[in-house]
């Protein structure tokens, strides 16, 4: 069975179109925080195929990149 990639919810919903308001109020799914959570414990326990390393990397980046697009939809609802 083939898993959905932790990181393909985020884009879904980007791709979706966003306000500043639904962007702070996101959150990935718990099947995706478990995704995560599981994929960062067999990194510490080597035990991560390249395609799952591959994934991680991604879902990290991108998670950063929300945190950093919260943080300024903020400045732009504060700003108006």
């Amino acid at each position: 069975m083939l898993k959905t990639r932790a990181y393909e919810e985020l884009i879904d919903f980007i791709a979706a179109g966003t306000t500043p308001e639904s962007l702070i109020h996101f959150h990935p799914s718990e099947a995706a925080k478990e995704r995560v959570a599981d994929l960062i414990w067999r990194e510490k326990n080597d035990r991560l195929s390249p395609d799952e390393k591959a994934e991680l990397d991604q879902y990290m980046m991108l998670e950063h990149l929300l945190r950093l697009a919260k943080a300024r939809a903020h400045q732009y609802l504060s700003a108006s």
